[in-house]
């Protein structure tokens, strides 16, 4: 073996331990301190990665689009596997009511921002479809590190599952009234396509779903193995990947199908919870890693007045969201600040907006990016803040 091989070998074995351990004691510090756990692997990435220390060797940080899709499919898997018809009952009404609100307030509030700023309509409809968007992973992990389970917290996880759905139909709307508007036919292309990356998702869903609810489990009675757990969610991921629909979509309905239907399971998601932390760990530090940070000097007032928007709408449609549904007053004050954290959907959504209209990429992709890092490094610490205040509210 030559001395090439064992250099790249060692410096990726190397790289993989070190983050292993130091997540674990970033875990460690995140309980003894107000910052969670997901902002002090960001910012440890951040530390490491290409723009600081760059220790993060090619061959593991070429990898991680494949680690965050892996990642983002254990959590759709988990998330759906709160879409219980216990979870659900008495919650319906006020999920609906306040991930529609919660969705559709920033995106007004950004536009209008926008607009009054003096940014091009076209514009001003782009950046508020992006602001609609939340990051599952920081949720999850946030509400998981946190060890509540109060109706606070399970409320949350409900809304944010429902969030990328509404997201993705104003991407869809937002794109085709932005076609309209440079006078370009077939704007309705767009929501067709948003309409198969939606419907798709959930065929491929239910096609995975369905039957993996009845066959896994068998083998050792009432808790599938994590082969099985793992053999279903990738499964399910490479198809709707092959197919080009929502993966994060398919892998939230094929947990809530096999949630419901998996009679003979005592919690069908043991085995996935016992890896996925794993999973956690790399995805958020080699995402700090990636993190340009220099967009931050370029942010601006635009910028600024996007994020304070961004904020502002979510605070305001989860407030109006939660009176609507009748929700308690805890929910009304906190769930806003708990839907701040923005990752990666809302930059999937800029790149391909982008690739559409090319003309607008130099004001919008800075804009997402820069603001994508203050939402997933300073949005934690505020879901965090919301599951805390929600405890001491509800005594």
């Amino acid at each position: 073996m030559d001395s090439a091989h064992l250099d790249i070998s060692s410096q990726f074995l190397l790289a993989l331990g070190g983050i292993f351990l130091v997540g674990l004691l970033l875990s460690t510090v995140a309980q003894r301190s107000f910052l969670p756990r997901a902002t002090l692997l960001l910012l440890f990435g951040a530390i490491i990665g290409g723009d600081l220390l760059d220790l993060v060797p090619g061959l593991l940080a070429d990898r991680f689009g494949l680690i965050a899709e892996m990642t983002l499919l254990m959590v759709g898997f988990l998330l759906g596997g709160k879409l219980t018809r216990s979870a659900l009952k008495g919650h319906t009404g006020i999920s609906f009511s306040i991930s529609i609100c919660a969705a559709l307030l920033p995106a007004l509030v950004v536009c209008l921002g926008m607009i009054a700023m003096g940014v091009a309509v076209e514009i001003a409809v782009l950046l508020g479809c992006f602001a609609a968007a939340t990051a599952p992973a920081a949720v999850l992990d946030v509400v998981q590190e946190s060890g509540v389970t109060n109706k606070f917290s399970e409320l949350l996880l409900l809304i944010v599952v429902l969030d990328d759905v509404w997201a993705l139909l104003l991407f869809g709307i937002g794109m085709a009234v932005v076609t309209s508007l440079n006078g370009v036919a077939g704007e309705s292309t767009f929501i067709g396509l948003v309409a198969w990356e939606l419907g798709g998702a959930i065929l491929v869903g239910i096609a995975v779903g369905l039957p993996a609810a009845y066959l896994t489990g068998r083998i050792k009675a009432g808790r599938p193995m994590l082969v099985e757990a793992l053999g279903i969610v990738f499964l399910c991921g490479g198809i709707a990947l092959w197919l080009n629909v929502s993966f994060l979509i398919a892998a939230i309905v094929m947990g809530a199908i096999i949630a419901n239907l998996a009679r003979h399971h005592e919690y069908p998601f043991h085995a996935i919870e016992d890896i996925e932390s794993l999973f956690m760990i790399i995805f958020f530090v080699l995402a700090g890693a990636s993190l340009e940070l220099g967009a931050l000097a370029v942010l601006g007032i635009t910028g600024g007045v996007y994020i304070l928007c961004r904020a502002l709408g979510k605070y305001l449609g989860a407030w109006i969201g939660g009176y609507l549904g009748k929700s308690g007053q805890d929910h009304q004050l906190w769930m806003g600040v708990a839907l701040l954290p923005q990752a990666g959907v809302a930059i999937g959504m800029a790149l391909v907006a982008s690739n559409q209209f090319p003309e607008y990429r130099q004001i919008i992709l800075p804009i997402v990016i820069a603001s994508t890092v203050v939402f997933e490094v300073v949005g934690p610490v505020f879901t965090r803040l919301a599951i805390k205040r929600s405890i001491e509210d509800s005594r």
